[in-house]
């Protein structure tokens, strides 16, 4: 009794100790947690792993929570940000894919802009190359010559069906029969003709005619006349007859010495084609049109028709295709065109959709944009034509003037160059001169 000693609170824990882990694992945790640090701070473990890496065996989410805070925030926030932006992005193309919605049957837009937007992509830049050709002997040829070089000519037009037909001048469509052109062109085309036969000779095939013109067109010559014209020029008259070949002394030592020599029947000769077997004349090389924010892209049409009147600049343009394509929304509704133009009044609005100066002011680095201008209607229709106060120069011809609901009033085709604001337009009621189908329904209404 007396070698034993009472147990001090150490040994009794140490004596516990298994117990006490096999009943609680997390009270064992705790406790050997706490005796490591008494250890540590005793100097005990100085080299070992430090004690609350020991202590942590949490799962590895736990884990990656504790040493990355801010991580889910941080997700979080970046997919907010993306879906954004994919949400923007997708928005902003969308509604460009969506330049324009389907106008509801008599409703007023009255409003510039919903005209411009309704109507842009109806309205087409149109670009006309076209040149001289030389029909000879039934044969048609184009002529590359410097007096016949090809011109290019750019105007404006507009589709009224899903058929690809549109709207422009004739003089757009046919410049060389504008009434400011005709005469300077077969003032051009004689001069031409003229040239052609004076080089052309009847030993040329067809086959060769272009190429030899274009070759010879040097030395030809607009100074062609017919035999026996009285021109004032003296070379073949009877009096002077052989004075390029012989002089007057020469003469006399022929007449004595030798019998007369007839120089001009040794020189070969060459029969030339006459000027009556050749027709010079002006017509369409390419024509071919841009639509609204396009961007190098023309689309090739051919010339249907024009009006048989000089006074009604109006004439038809296809697409070869024959198919409006899917980006015109709108066409120019020919159905809803005021065609009582004695009720277009002086002062109500009138608003051109068009491409004026053509490519110049057009072309954009964003591809071709067609513009707006408005005005008022200045003077009261005459029947044909109508006057208004809308900005407008060259390549303007052939645009759409609405009223201020949207309405066709009359196709733009003619201004003062020195002056803005006076600018006219052929009334819509003349289309049916042009577009049989106008006035097919204009029986059908009567």
């Amino acid at each position: 009794m007396m070698n034993d000693k009472p147990e001090s609170p150490e040994d009794f824990n140490a004596e516990n100790q298994p117990e006490n882990n096999s009943q609680n694992n997390e009270f064992s945790r705790d406790n050997s947690e706490e005796t490591n640090l008494e250890h540590e701070n005793q100097g005990d473990l100085q080299n070992s792993t430090p004690p609350i890496q020991q202590a942590q065996p949490t799962t590895p989410a736990v884990e990656a929570k504790k040493k990355n805070p801010y991580k889910i925030a941080f997700f979080s926030l970046g997919g907010v940000i993306l879906l954004g932006g994919i949400s923007f992005f997708g928005y902003k193309f969308y509604k460009e894919s969506q330049t324009a919605e389907p106008i509801v049957e008599n409703t007023c837009l009255d409003s510039d802009t919903k005209i411009y937007d309704s109507y842009k992509d109806a309205v087409v830049m149109v670009k006309h190359q076209y040149g001289f050709f030389a029909r000879i002997k039934g044969k048609e040829v184009q002529l590359n010559v410097p007096e016949a070089s090809n011109q290019t000519l750019t105007g404006t037009a507009f589709f009224i069906d899903r058929k690809g037909n549109m709207i422009s001048n004739s003089h757009v469509l046919q410049p060389w029969t504008s009434t400011e052109n005709i005469e300077r062109v077969e003032s051009e085309a004689a001069n031409i003709r003229r040239k052609i036969a004076s080089i052309l000779t009847t030993d040329i095939s067809p086959e060769g005619y272009e190429t030899f013109i274009a070759a010879n067109w040097g030395n030809a010559s607009s100074e062609y006349y017919e035999e026996g014209g009285d021109d004032g020029y003296e070379g073949d008259s009877e009096e002077n007859a052989g004075e390029e070949f012989i002089s007057s002394a020469e003469a006399t030592v022929v007449d004595t010495v030798a019998e007369p020599v007839d120089l001009a029947a040794s020189i070969p000769q060459k029969d030339y084609v006459s000027e009556d077997d050749i027709q010079v004349y002006m017509k369409t090389v390419d024509i071919s049109v841009a639509l609204h924010n396009s961007s190098d892209e023309w689309l090739p049409c051919t010339v249907e028709k024009v009006s048989e009147e000089s006074a009604i600049d109006l004439g038809i343009l296809q697409l070869t295709s024959k198919e409006t394509p899917n980006t015109v929304v709108n066409v120019v509704n020919l159905d809803n065109a005021v065609v009582d133009d004695k009720s277009l009044r002086p002062g109500e609005k009138a608003v051109m959709i068009g491409y004026p100066l053509g490519e110049d002011l057009a072309q954009t680095i964003s591809g071709v944009k067609v513009q707006l201008y408005n005005g008022q209607i200045s003077k009261e229709s005459d029947g044909t034509k109508i006057q208004y106060s809308v900005t407008s120069t060259h390549g303007a011809s052939g645009s759409p003037i609405f009223n201020h609901c949207g309405q066709l009033i009359a196709v733009n085709f003619s201004g003062i160059d020195t002056v803005q604001g006076f600018n006219f337009g052929i009334v819509t009621k003349q289309i049916q001169s042009v577009f049989p189908f106008m006035a097919e329904k204009a029986e059908v209404k009567n």
